[in-house]
């Protein structure tokens, strides 16, 4: 009898450390894998061309989105111009799918405004992939060429991809506009994505 009470506590122990050795190979899956996807396939320009300042800029994107759940809304891209961040502050890179990425798109749209855009109506379901094309012009605000040269790094074009909330009203004269209100990254689980257009400030250096 001695010998079996002893038993238990090996057999214990034994079963607590294969249930973590199994915990630790199902560790979670990355947040791209778990959360709506918004990708950059294809864009022109693309994130390293240098842009001239005094002429508008012809937008060509090929958006991809993975659905993670049911979601319904507009996919926009839009060129977006702010002029109190910090340039140097901002890490974009359209091959990164992190929160901190989509939290950086996140901000680029609250404090900032539009200088062109397009959008498309969508709707998928978990799994589902879509692939869009979009295009629109872009207008480089003059600000952004001739405003003080001391504030030159705080101000930025970005070329952004996200989802959105819809809603057309009719502005005076019976022409009819759409409003968008950006999805918020960590309430709606969906990952924007982006990147700065690199605009030629006159000096040669964006």
């Amino acid at each position: 009898m001695a010998m079996r009470g002893k038993s238990i506590p090996v057999l214990v122990i034994a079963a607590v450390c294969m249930t973590a050795a199994i915990a630790g190979c199902l560790d979670e899956p990355e947040i791209d894998e778990r959360w709506t996807l918004v990708e950059l396939m294809q864009t022109s320009p693309g994130p390293a061309a240098v842009l001239p300042g005094n002429q508008p800029i012809e937008v060509a994107v090929q958006g991809r989105i993975t659905y993670r759940d049911i979601e319904t809304g507009f996919l926009v891209a839009e060129a977006r111009y702010a002029r109190d961040l910090d340039r140097t502050s901002l890490v974009l890179d359209p091959d990164e799918h992190t929160l901190e990425s989509a939290l950086e798109i996140e901000r680029i749209l609250d404090n900032s405004v539009t200088a062109g855009r397009a959008t498309k109506a969508v709707t998928g379901f978990d799994h589902l992939q879509q692939t869009i094309d979009l295009a629109f012009t872009a207008q480089v605000p003059a600000e952004l060429t001739t405003g003080d040269p001391d504030s030159t790094g705080y101000r930025g074009l970005y070329l952004v991809l996200y989802m959105a909330e819809g809603e057309e009203i009719e502005l005076d004269g019976g022409v009819d506009s759409l409003v968008v209100i950006p999805f918020r990254v960590e309430d709606t689980q969906v990952l924007h994505t982006g990147h700065p257009l690199n605009i030629d400030l006159g000096g040669g250096t964006p």
